[in-house]
């Protein structure tokens, strides 16, 4: 798999959301497991998670736990894997999503995320949303405090803006390496924090990065004649599929982006890993969402 940098860390250009591991509708273990399992051995070195990212009240850390286990259980060096994890938000189980960016709630979870993870210190740590109630210094501040103790490696933010972005590095410096916000075909606004994270050396993480692109053609360019988007009309022609065809137009847009795309099936992770290999011609890329020629 062709690779890209997050600070001094070269990834696989295509990571794993693995979120839909843990929450509603998850699969079984073995299938969670055997999912993780196929995306390291399609070349994929870089796990997205959180300690939210979990199902029900009381197993906060669920996807943490998982990631942990199977990577014990893989046999073989691990150690070139980047698992990227997130604190500052919370499930209380009834389906709603909170959000706490005091210090004191940071330290708490990087600490719960380092004994979940098994590690002295986490690869790259991200705060995950801003809490409007507690000053943004503040919150990232406690990254730098995080950074300086050695508990993480990098530090990263997620769901901001470019106004956060640049006065996040003020305080971060060299020690902020991502951002991650929600990027796809169809909810493309966070293109001036991609071009702000190109000027600044930070990769740029997309969330959701499939959103709009059904998974129902996964298995083949099954695409409906005629097409539902130019995706699918691309995908039918080079005989792949649409989900392929939008992480493959992702990379094109920027060299600092590194799709995190969700997957709850090896198969599902195998044909998102293989758009890391797939290059658009200028042709087919004109005819995909954000070029001049393109339709939404």
């Amino acid at each position: 798999m062709r690779t890209r940098r997050i600070g001094s860390v070269e990834v696989g250009a295509v990571g794993l959301g693995a979120m839909p591991l843990s929450i509603e509708g998850r699969p079984d273990r073995t299938r969670a497991v055997a999912t993780i399992h196929a995306a390291l051995d399609a070349g994929v070195t870089l796990i997205d998670t959180a300690d939210s990212y979990h199902w029900h009240a009381g197993e906060r850390g669920h996807n943490e736990e998982l990631i942990a286990r199977a990577l014990a259980g893989r046999g073989g060096d691990t150690g070139d894997v980047l698992v990227a994890t997130k604190g500052g938000r919370g499930r209380p189980g009834d389906g709603s999503w909170t959000v706490n960016g005091t210090p004191g709630h940071l330290r708490r979870a990087c600490e719960g995320s380092l004994a979940r993870l098994g590690v002295e210190s986490i690869g790259l740590y991200q705060l995950h949303k801003p809490d409007p109630a507690v000053p943004w210094a503040e919150s990232v501040g406690a990254l730098r405090t995080l950074l300086d103790e050695g508990k993480i490696r990098m530090a990263g933010l997620s769901n901001v803006t470019a106004a956060q972005i640049s006065e996040a590095y003020e305080i971060l410096g060299d020690g902020l390496v991502s951002v991650q916000n929600r990027y796809s075909p169809v909810v493309r606004d966070s293109d001036p924090e991609i071009e702000l994270c190109r000027r600044l050396g930070l990769a740029f993480l997309p969330w959701s990065p499939l959103g709009g692109i059904s998974r129902s053609s996964l298995d083949g360019p099954s695409a409906p004649d005629p097409p539902r988007t130019a995706f699918h009309a691309v995908a039918a022609e080079r005989g792949v599929s649409p989900q392929r065809v939008c992480l493959a137009w992702l990379l094109a847009r920027s060299p600092v982006i590194v799709p995190i795309p969700g997957a709850s099936r090896p198969e599902s992770v195998r044909d998102s890993a293989a758009a890391a290999d797939l290059t658009l011609s200028a042709d087919e890329l004109a005819r995909l969402p954000g070029t001049t020629d393109g339709t939404a």
